[in-house]
């Protein structure tokens, strides 16, 4: 890292007279590592509260409490085959119980906090610029009012109405760019203005920081990690299992977006190398499957493009969801005709209580998750994990756009739905990546990244080199020592 001493000293000025302290990388990882101090101060303050120690609740091992709680051992959801229609074990972490309330908040801090202790952002001058389709930018947002700096939002027009709200009572400047949720390049067009016109902002780009990435291998991989050992240990096996069977970590399956969640799988290839990593994306913008074009619907997503910060070469499978399906089951699973009717098809009623739990996107993961364990016929030995990145407490709106559109949702619907899009998911519009099919999703970069961004031939091709991720992951050694001098140097600890 390179410091700059003086805007340093800035920050470090403010964080301590907000009674800013930065959690490290490996507190996030473990919480259990958290100063009691933190804690004590945990037990009386909201999950969505802008108070700077929410900054050591950016861990998926929050107790699932609005108000004053710890850390666990992490939030999950188990889908059983009587709603997936498959033999093997697909288990969701839940991102419902961060601040903000999506996971998306770890990706925001991944990015920033590396360039607050080493001086290269300045809290006290700059604003910080968060490109999204959604998420990301709210993330963002939550960081910065927490450091008392000015964030600028940047996310497509079409994104559900929760959002801008949220975003402006937070005090955050938003800016609404033309279409949905795969029109990044007027993102990208945005961001170019910006640069261009207030020389006081600095762009956090989710899609080219390697912070975002570097965030969820340690991170959510561990998490996923620390789950799947409690699974393949305990009482669950023993139920589950035939004797003298164990549990395999067969699968990561995760919506590419800014492919910073997708990175997990670098990590989990570490512990399981025979784990299979599966990009899903909407089925009206094949972007990875067809280098193809178009809008959809799942909320999150972003597309058109590769992210520069996405190591395809890790990306064993592309599964393409409609978005029509992942429509019809935000309304099987939210819609009281569609729980009385799973609840009629033997699924457990607290389960179907827990599945507003899942945001659009999240449905997406379980649908690709659900054509994964077909494809390569998983048996109840295999487990696949998807990430839960948000809840339906973000797209309320949406229900009700869709009962005005559509009409009232009735146990009709319902049958249909779950018969066709879950017990009925069928292997296609899926993709088995070669090498060379890889090689050429990572040559597809250069349309964006080098003729649009400004990137170079050489970095593109770094980028493919194995060794570039190893380094790249094993930055945040060096990132949690500066936050640790950071914060002796506050004083807030002592």
């Amino acid at each position: 890292m390179t410091i700059n001493a003086t805007v340093l000293k800035n920050t470090v000025a403010r964080c301590r007279e907000r009674g800013v302290i930065i959690p490290t990388f490996a507190q996030m990882r473990d919480p259990s590592r958290v100063p009691q101090k933190i804690k004590d101060r945990l037990k009386g303050v909201g999950l969505w509260d802008i108070d700077p120690v929410n900054l050591f609740r950016i861990t998926w091992k929050n107790e699932p409490v609005e108000r004053g709680g710890l850390y666990n051992d992490g939030n999950w959801i188990e889908f059983p085959s009587s709603l997936t229609g498959v033999p093997a074990r697909i288990v969701g972490i839940v991102g419902k119980w961060f601040p903000t309330g999506a996971h998306k908040v770890g990706a925001a801090f991944g990015c920033i906090v590396p360039r607050l202790v080493s001086g290269a952002f300045d809290v006290t001058t700059q604003k910080a610029v968060w490109p999204s389709t959604g998420n990301y930018c709210r993330g963002g947002a939550f960081d910065c009012a927490l450091l008392g700096c000015h964030a600028v939002g940047i996310l497509p027009e079409e994104m559900s109405r929760e959002r801008f709200d949220w975003l402006r009572r937070i005090g955050a400047e938003v800016i609404a760019t033309p279409g949905c949720e795969s029109n990044v390049k007027e993102i990208y067009d945005k961001c170019w203005e910006i640069r261009r016109t207030r020389p006081d902002c600095v762009i956090f780009n989710q899609f080219e920081e390697f912070g975002n990435a570097v965030w969820h291998y340690h991170v959510t991989g561990g998490i996923i990690e620390g789950v799947f050992n409690r699974l393949a240990g305990g009482k669950t096996q023993v139920a589950k299992i035939s004797k003298g069977q164990n549990l395999r970590l067969s699968g990561f399956v995760s919506a590419t977006g800014s492919a910073g969640t997708i990175a997990a799988g670098d990590y989990l290839r570490t512990i399981s190398p025979h784990v299979r990593v599966v990009a899903t994306e909407a089925l009206q913008c094949p972007t990875l499957l067809q280098c193809g074009f178009g809008g959809h619907r799942i909320e999150g997503i972003g597309d058109k493009h590769i992210p520069w910060i996405h190591n395809v070469r890790n990306t064993d499978v592309v599964a393409a969801v409609d978005d029509e399906a992942c429509i019809a089951l935000m309304r099987l699973f939210n819609e009281p005709a569609g729980q009385t009717f799973l609840t009629a098809e033997g699924i457990a009623e607290p389960l179907v209580g827990q599945l507003p739990t899942l945001g659009i996107s999240c449905i997406c993961n379980l649908m690709a998750a659900i054509k994964t364990a077909r494809m390569f016929e998983m048996d109840a030995r295999d487990v696949i994990f998807i990430p839960l990145t948000d809840s339906m407490e973000l797209y309320g709106s949406r229900i009700e756009e869709y009962r005005k559109s559509q009409g009232a949702y009735t146990a009709t619907h319902a049958a249909r739905h779950y018969e066709r899009y879950l017990l009925g998911a069928a292997v296609e519009h899926m993709r088995e990546l070669t090498y060379f099919d890889r090689k050429a999703l990572h040559n597809f970069k250069y349309f964006t990244w080098v003729e649009q961004q400004q990137r170079s031939v050489e970095d593109l091709r770094r980028l493919w080199d194995p060794d570039f991720w190893t380094e790249t992951f094993a930055q945040v050694s060096e990132w949690d020592h500066r936050i640790e001098q950071f914060n002796e140097a506050t004083g807030l600890l002592k």
